[in-house]
């Protein structure tokens, strides 16, 4: 198909779907048949985007100052959530020197180093948790238990916020993410969290702490970054550090759905970390497509030409299903290597908290495959909740016996 002919059939509608377990999207899946470039329109904002599906297009997109997100504020793009989750001058919306200077500020806690600060703290809450969950006995809700309080007990940590301020800050992130409540009770969940993290920061201007706050306390102390920057930063890195619950829900739907891949990860150890990155890989972890970026020139990709001005999505879930890269992208291959997914994403907005999720996600498995062995689903696979109206996707509640 010519850009000619594609720019003249209407944009596929994308609405928000509500899907359940790890079933992909039926839409996405269609919109990957038709071709590496397509034009869709999502449930908010206004008019069209393109929508970039191929592995090697979606890094090529990601990682190309032609396409930028500065400019997607001053644009009324269509969009999946009725909001836009970062501020202006948060680091999503921000291009290079700028956003390289900002997530320069918080780079040391989210290095190898810095997140191996966190492992011993993180394993010992998690001990507890699970050491509570036996306690209570079967049956028990493992994201009510184990899924929900650790990535909040992990990512506090990191964030340097207080252990008693947990609760809010759970309670905020679940009203920002949710797309069931309106714009209006998002929108002033998101400005009470950035008041929180204001005071945080500000009490922290010369601190020399390891923690995130701390470190954005003195870059602010030290005039590298501006307070409202530093603000917007905190906000996005503490919500991503809750997108872990639905990831690892649906990590252990995966797994106890399909028991042969929990016995084939309890008998060797060994392939865990490989097995989580298939995992992530197949994972279908959000709803529809992020944010989206705008074209700086005219650029072509695949024969078709983005004109400058337009708007473009990449589809990180179509990527790590491409047959080119992934042979047989639908099988979850625990022997896949190699397995370049782009779960977290790519380029200079990758998911710094990718390492994070990553530890979070093997000793998950190590604690709950290990000291849980018979650790099944309470309910039919098709009775697990999953959330409605939820830009993260994931399980509500995972009913679980052993």
């Amino acid at each position: 198909m010519t850009d000619e002919t594609l720019a003249e059939t209407p944009p596929r509608q994308w609405p928000a779907l509500d899907l359940t377990g790890t079933d992909f999207d039926p839409v996405l899946t269609e919109l990957m048949r038709e071709g590496p470039v397509s034009r869709i329109q999502l449930p908010n904002g206004d008019g069209w985007a393109w929508l970039v599906t191929r592995h090697d297009d979606v890094r090529m997109v990601a990682n190309d100052p032609r396409f930028g997100r500065e400019a997607v504020m001053d644009k009324p793009v269509t969009r999946l959530a009725p909001h836009f989750i970062p501020d202006r001058g948060a680091v999503g919306f921000l291009d290079p020197p700028d956003h390289t200077r900002l997530r320069r500020s918080v780079a040391a806690a989210f290095t190898a180093k810095g997140v191996e600060r966190v492992r011993g703290k993180a394993r010992r809450v998690l001990d507890e948790l699970v050491d509570e969950l036996l306690e209570a006995g079967p049956p028990a809700d493992l994201t009510a238990a184990i899924l929900s309080p650790f990535p909040i007990a992990v990512i506090c940590e990191l964030m340097g916020v207080p252990a008693a301020d947990r609760h809010e800050m759970h309670t905020w992130t679940q009203l920002i993410l949710s797309s069931a409540h309106g714009k209006e009770v998002s929108e002033r969940a998101k400005r009470e969290m950035s008041a929180y993290f204001a005071d945080l920061i500000g009490l922290r201007e010369n601190s020399t702490g390891e923690d995130v706050t701390s470190l954005l306390g003195a870059a602010v102390g030290r005039d590298e970054v501006a307070l409202e920057e530093a603000v917007g930063l905190a906000v996005l890195l503490q919500i991503g550090g809750e997108a872990v619950t639905n990831n690892s829900g649906q990590m252990f739907y995966l797994l106890l759905t399909r028991p042969e891949l929990s016995e084939r990860l309890r008998s060797e150890p060994e392939i865990r970390p490989r097995a989580i990155d298939e995992l992530l890989r197949y994972i279908p972890h959000r709803n529809a497509v992020g944010l989206s970026r705008i074209a700086l020139q005219d650029v072509e990709i695949r024969g078709v030409r983005i004109r400058a001005g337009d708007a473009v999505y990449v589809s990180y879930l179509a990527a790590n299903r491409d047959p080119e890269v992934f042979p047989d992208p639908e099988t979850i291959d625990f022997s896949r290597s190699p397995n370049p997914h782009v779960a977290f994403g790519f380029g200079p907005h990758y998911c710094p908290g990718g390492q994070l999720a990553r530890l979070e996600s093997e000793l998950l498995v190590d604690a709950l495959l290990d000291r849980v062995p018979g650790l099944k689903l309470a309910v039919p696979p098709d009775e697990v909740p999953f959330r409605k109206g939820a830009l993260i996707r994931g399980p509500e509640a995972l009913p679980v016996m052993w």
